[in-house]
């Protein structure tokens, strides 16, 4: 775990707790991703020049908001005041559009997030002013929503028009709101599922910054879509919420926050 993707979880856990809000688990679980691409992957410019041939992040797996709103107060995309009005009036629980130019697309009802990605991607192939430099479409998704129709319609769609500029990401932490991915709809092997419909799809340690960025660049300029099952536990970094189904609901105390970050530093 980096320097960087600890501070995104303190101020994870520290929005948790100011708010009361729900889904802290499934928040921990994708720090490192979230890290890996802002930091390191997508080119997202703060200047208002450079914006509109920006790369392209889509969070499907909208109750992680929370994670995209610290990675981005990180990277200087959010200022303090936005982050402290999560939950009451400038930032919702699940992403919203209109709070902000680096929200993407308003989500929540899972399943819709790889369909848009896919639309958006075909989209900006299309567009001239896109022919020198080729912008990333990167959508995220969790294992739980990977059971929803609309995703498999997608990723048929994505291969056959050749948009190998377009990045799913799942994050394969194997527990949903009511338990266990692989035990409630059981569609392993996920991998295996994805190269029948003709992606470039590769497993790998989801908490691994380098191994996620090494992924993504190695399939730049490819025609056909990269897919990266990340195998991750729910409530990374905090060890008594690691893998534990209750965090996708429990709240952040004072006292579970000051044991939280005790565990952090």
């Amino acid at each position: 775990m980096t320097n960087r993707a600890k501070a995104i979880r303190k101020t994870i856990l520290e929005v948790a707790n100011r708010a009361r809000s729900p889904h802290i688990g499934s928040a921990l679980s994708c720090a490192d991703i979230l890290s890996a691409l802002y930091f390191e992957v997508l080119d997202i410019p703060k200047d208002v020049e450079s914006f509109e041939k920006r790369d392209i992040f889509l969070l499907s797996k909208a109750h992680s908001a929370m994670t995209l709103y610290a990675t981005l107060y990180h990277k200087g995309l959010l200022n303090h005041e936005q982050l402290l009005g999560y939950y009451k009036n400038t930032l919702p629980a699940h992403t919203d559009r209109d709070t902000s130019p680096y929200v993407e697309i308003s989500a929540g009802s899972l399943g819709h997030g790889l369909p848009i990605g896919v639309g958006i991607a075909l989209a900006l192939r299309g567009q001239k002013n896109n022919q020198d430099k080729q912008r990333k479409v990167c959508v995220l998704m969790g294992d739980g929503e990977a059971q929803e129709g609309s995703v498999w319609e997608a990723a048929m769609f994505a291969p056959k028009y050749q948009l190998g500029h377009l990045i799913v990401i799942i994050d394969r932490n194997n527990l949903q709101g009511y338990g266990r991915a692989s035990e409630l709809v059981s569609y392993e092997s996920i991998d295996e599922k994805w190269r029948a419909f003709g992606w470039n799809c590769q497993r790998i340690d989801g908490h691994n910054e380098n191994a996620i960025k090494d992924a993504i660049f190695a399939n730049e300029g490819s025609q056909t879509p990269l897919c990266l099952i990340c195998d991750t536990t729910k409530g990374k970094g905090v060890s008594f919420m690691e893998d534990e189904l209750k965090w996708h609901y429990f709240l952040v105390t004072d006292e579970i926050l000051a044991e939280s970050l005790k565990e952090l530093q």
